[in-house]
């Protein structure tokens, strides 16, 4: 039988204050804000939505979606769709130019880190990373809802 132990406190800080400057550092990287960002992928992996329903699914408020999808659709980045059976419905679609920035954006990201890994861990240092990645992982999972 084995038994559960809770982190203690100060290792979940520390795990926190690790993951922030990586985390702040791959946003200076960037040319969009987070919050967009979430917009895009989110469109990027499931296809059209409502801004209800952005905003749900990125957990941002929906006056947070109002000021952010004008910018987007004024840079070409999602078009604004009339639902063909109830005109009160506008759909949220991720455009060609936003697939493309996306990408782009994504791929800063990527290097930089891919980079950092290189230049500052040792061989070893990258195998314990590259291990742990299937944990981190479960870390980041949203349980099933039910």
């Amino acid at each position: 039988m084995t038994s559960e132990r809770t982190p203690d406190p100060e290792s979940a800080r520390e795990f926190l204050e690790a993951l922030q400057p990586l985390a702040r550092r791959m946003r200076a990287e960037r040319s969009l804000s987070p919050g967009k960002m979430g917009i895009l992928q989110h469109l990027s992996l499931h296809g059209r939505a409502t801004s209800k329903e952005l905003a749900a699914a990125i957990r941002v408020s929906p006056q947070a979606i109002s000021l952010a999808t004008p910018e987007l659709e004024e840079l070409g980045y999602i078009e604004r769709v009339p639902d063909a059976d109830d005109r009160r419905r506008t759909w949220i679609e991720l455009a060609e130019a936003g697939r493309v920035k996306l990408e782009e954006e994504v791929r800063v990201g990527e290097v930089w880190i891919a980079q950092a890994i290189v230049e500052r861990l040792t061989a070893d240092e990258r195998e314990i990373l590259l291990a742990a990645i299937p944990v981190l992982k479960k870390i980041g999972v949203e349980p099933p809802r039910g």
